[in-house]
């Protein structure tokens, strides 16, 4: 054998080598693309981010009422509401006597606060 014979085979082995690496790594970044792909979770949806949305509006909207408009907070006990103007000119008028706002802001804390008469015991069943 002579010198080129030797060197047509190396070359030969070589490109095939070549060619087989480039493969190898073909497959290999196809499964880790396809793999990113299988283990990636669904962002969210738009019908989620509409959901949200809206749930802020609603809440925006509900303390923009309460901060505006009177109501009734608890109409057993009588506690209202009051928005936040109407409620400075009612405190400036009545604390023109501060002792007597002083006695009347008590008695209205010790209403709003007080606890509902403790329920009758049943009788024994031995009675």
């Amino acid at each position: 054998m002579n010198s080129s014979d030797s060197e047509n085979k190396n070359s030969g082995r070589g490109v095939s080598v070549t060619v087989a690496v480039v493969l190898a790594s073909l497959i290999f970044a196809g499964l880790v693309w396809k793999m990113q792909q299988y283990t990636t979770p669904a962002p969210l949806g738009a019908a989620r981010a509409a959901e949200r949305a809206k749930a802020l509006a609603e809440l925006r909207a509900a303390e923009t009422d309460a901060l505006n408009n009177p109501g009734w907070i608890d109409p057993t006990k009588g506690l209202v509401r009051l928005p936040i103007a109407e409620a400075l000119i009612l405190a400036e008028r009545e604390w023109q006597n501060p002792a007597q706002a002083r006695s009347n802001l008590n008695a209205r804390v010790e209403k709003a606060t007080a606890l509902p008469p403790k329920a009758p015991e049943k009788p024994s069943q031995f009675e």
